[in-house]
């Protein structure tokens, strides 16, 4: 087996397995305790008027 074949399938096996865990990591990151109030303001950063600083 060539080396193009070996990295092929660490990446196939191991690099999902990495994207799948940093995909969780995102998710829990978003949904965590306390952080529904900080997207709620950025949320409405758009409809700020820019005269309110």
């Amino acid at each position: 087996m060539g080396t193009y074949d070996t990295l092929r399938q660490i990446a196939d096996s191991w690099g999902l397995l990495a994207m799948f865990v940093f995909f969780i990591g995102i998710v829990l990151f978003v949904f965590r305790r306390g952080s529904k109030q900080r997207y709620e303001e950025a949320a409405k950063i758009p409809l700020k008027n820019g005269s309110e600083d």
